[in-house]
């Protein structure tokens, strides 16, 4: 194992790792766990024990220890095989949880549990009994390891058809790699590929196998025909076979995507779709999650990559068998390396917080703070509260104050703007008496800002330790503040509020101080300001010595920093705008200038009128808008523009459903091209016949036009309505 740095200072535990390269990251029990044994790389239940699977050197062994499944509630009740505990604490207007139910095993426990939903108690029961060992015992996964430590296979498959039980069904090939060198494809008789696969997965003994829409595909494909065939997929570190859960949510931002996950004892299972997902959140610079586009757009795309679609293969492969090959092992190539982007954050949060990574890589940053809050409470033997009924409370201020091209702009936002106020003025949950939320998030910053500064001074793989973990510091940051108004046990509505008012006064009086020193500010949104500098401000230096002299108004603890110069800013509307920088890139805010949803186009017609618009020449907007909207009602516009990519989900497969027809076709997790026909329907693009619903698409162009109305003075006269258009289609006079 290569040299890399330790989590833990205790003595007793330094003695048994292996010797490090670099300095250690001090040990914190509140944050990592009371419990430092390091290298556990998975955690399973096995009757009534838990099942450690510990790896050093290369070498894994097995612990197994007694465990008896527990659970909070504000009542006990009497009932066979469950010890009951009472916990310290009150709380004068809260429902606290303050007894502790040890059960006997799963049954029981769930019996329990059922019961005290009977009779309308109010409980805290996590279903998974890793997780409840994790949390009462202090220790958590991969501590003392870097995410370079991991063994990590990536699979991909090719298959004959899109869905397991279509004629003619079967998995042409299989393509493995992993993080050690080994890359294989598994090819010839599909009943020896699904035994070889198994054979694969036991030799190279991965704890991650990664796949890209490894739940959404690969695996329901590979299980069906594994059973249709009798070839059950063992891949268990016991010799267990892959079973399938209960379709849940993962959580990305604001929103969430259901998905249907596997499990394999002894490993975690990651699908790459989800986590550059999760990835993009507060970025927004991809325009699709498949595989071959995402990496593209991230620039980790092989420079001699094959593109193929998919239903291109069955045939490929009996023509041109090399080339599906080549595509094949590429897919799992930028598998890995998408991983090797995307899943850093969250190893780095499971050596912190009491859950396995196939489940942190799927939660809100909400529910892995509130794990780490009630671990605390019960190792301190105390109560935990039960959460507060929602309420409205004042968001983040937002403000345009100019519209249009404004030249020179200068960015400037006040650093970890909720969680220093909340620091600098002591705002905490007031449930939290054991006070644990402030002196984390304190602590939480400290280790952030360290390793921080320490990944720029290093490099190579130290250089990336560091950024991986001051990158999972940073998400639980700012997840501090969402968690006082979430559904949490230590939320609470009255700090939140104190918060956003705080917030919001502070980003006024910076706008305020721009403006008395003779910038014009052009938006505000939360923590930053976009402001053009007064003329006297012209070089870098000088906009860094402006904004220094803005933010000395500033409380104590409360930072405006520098964020960035640009050539010139497009401003449409509140958090919708372009920036242009120097180097005449383009940064673009807001879905109502680019969108995955839009047809393309509409992506390029807007693309065109933003570059026409940043060059001062708007009358070409209103040119191109017309000249586009007679090609399509001509018919002159490539029905391949006039489509827009769909994803086959689960409510597509609902009878009210616009998809619902095409869906039947297709399994839960492909992409279809689709486009509206005459008679309103959505047909596939391979089954075009010349009958496009031309008009409806007129109409799509106004709505991608009218995005840039506040652009535009004289817009209706500029831009015809869709009828008006139509009509004069019929008079060419008013296009000449």
């Amino acid at each position: 194992m290569p040299e890399q740095p330790q989590l833990f200072l205790e003595e007793e535990c330094v003695a048994n790792t292996n010797q490090r390269s670099f300095s250690p990251l001090e040990y914190d029990p509140v944050l990592f766990g009371k419990d430092p044994t390091p290298y556990i790389v998975a955690i399973e239940t096995v009757n009534n024990h838990i099942r450690l699977f510990i790896r050093e050197r290369g070498a894994l062994c097995i612990q197994e220890e007694p465990f008896r499944p527990w659970l909070l509630s504000d009542t006990p009740i009497t009932m066979p095989d469950v010890e009951w505990q009472e916990l310290k604490g009150e709380l004068e207007g809260r429902r606290m949880l303050k007894y502790l139910a040890y059960c006997a095993n799963r049954e029981v426990f769930d019996h329990l549990r059922r019961a005290l939903r009977d009779e309308h108690h109010e409980i805290l029961a996590f279903g998974s009994l890793p997780r409840q060992y994790l949390m009462l015992s202090g220790k958590t996964l991969f501590k003392g390891m870097t995410f370079e430590d991991l063994n990590r296979v990536q699979v991909d498959i090719e298959t004959s058809t899109l869905m397991p039980d279509q004629g003619g069904a079967r998995v042409l090939m299989v393509a493995l790699s992993d993080t050690r060198g080994y890359e294989e494809l598994l090819e010839g008789d599909e009943k020896a590929i699904l035994e070889q696969l198994n054979e694969r997965i036991q030799q190279l003994d991965p704890d991650v196998i990664e796949g890209h829409n490894l739940f959404g595909f690969d695996l329901p494909y590979l299980s069906a025909r594994a059973k249709a065939l009798g070839v059950p997929l063992r891949w268990g570190r016991d010799g267990s076979e892959l079973r399938f859960g209960s379709p849940r949510q993962c959580i990305i931002g604001a929103n969430s995507r259901t998905f249907t996950p596997a499990y394999a004892h002894g490993r975690h299972l990651i699908d790459t779709y989800l986590t550059v997902q999760r990835f993009d959140i507060g970025r927004g610079d991809l325009e699709s999650y498949g595989l071959k586009e995402a990496t593209q757009q991230l620039g980790i795309a092989a420079p001699d990559r094959i593109y193929l679609e998919r239903e291109q293969i069955p045939d490929l492969w009996r023509a041109d068998p090399e080339t599906v090959r080549r595509y094949c092992l590429q897919d799992v190539h930028e598998t890995r390396r998408l991983a090797d982007l995307t899943l850093p954050t969250e190893f780095y949060q499971c050596q912190m917080l009491p859950d396995t990574l196939q489940n942190l890589a799927v939660i809100g940053t909400g529910e892995k703070v509130n794990l780490m809050f009630i671990r605390a409470y019960l190792a301190a033997g105390y109560a935990v509260p039960t959460q507060q009924a929602a309420r409205e409370y004042p968001g983040g201020y937002t403000e345009v104050r100019k519209i249009g091209l404004i030249p020179r702009i200068v960015k400037a936002d006040v650093e970890s703007l909720y969680p220093s106020i909340m620091l600098r003025y002591r705002i905490k949950p007031q449930a939290d008496h054991l006070d644990v939320f402030l002196p984390t998030l304190e602590r939480l910053r400290t280790l952030r800002l360290n390793a921080k500064a320490r990944a720029k001074k290093t490099h190579g793989a130290e250089s990336a330790y560091w950024d991986g973990l001051q990158s999972s510091f940073k998400i639980l940051i700012n997840s501090y503040y969402g968690y006082l108004g979430a559904p949490f046990n230590f939320n609470d509505y009255d700090a939140a509020e104190a918060v956003t008012l705080k917030g919001q006064e502070l980003v006024k009086q910076i706008a305020s101080e721009i403006e008395r020193l003779g910038g014009v500010v052009v938006e505000i949104d939360t923590d930053g300001v976009y402001f053009q500098p007064p003329e006297y401000v012209q070089t870098e230096e000088e906009e860094r010595a402006f904004v220094e002299q803005v933010g000395a108004i500033l409380p104590e603890g409360i930072r405006l920093a520098y964020d960035g110069r640009y050539k010139a800013m497009l401003s449409v509307k509140t958090k919708n705008y372009v920036l242009q920088g120097y180097d005449d890139k383009l940064i673009f805010k807001g879905a109502a200038l680019r969108s995955r949803a839009d047809e393309k186009f509409g992506r390029d017609f807007l693309n065109r009128a933003i570059e026409a618009l940043l060059n001062g020449e708007p009358e070409k907007v209103a040119e191109d808008y017309q000249r586009l909207a007679k090609q399509i009602l001509t018919g002159e516009i490539d029905i391949s523009q006039l489509c827009r990519r769909e994803r086959i989900t689960e409510k597509s497969k609902q009878p009210n459903h616009p998809l619902y027809e095409l869906a039947k076709r297709f399994q839960i997790g492909d992409y279809v091209m689709v486009y509206r026909k005459q008679d309103g329907s959505l047909g596939l693009l391979e089954e075009y016949a010349g009958d496009e619903d031309r008009e409806h698409y007129v109409e799509k162009l106004y709505k991608f036009a009218a995005r840039l109305q506040d652009l535009f003075p004289d817009f209706e006269s500029l831009f015809p309505r869709p009828q008006t258009i139509v009509q004069a289609e019929k008079q060419p006079s008013l296009f000449d």
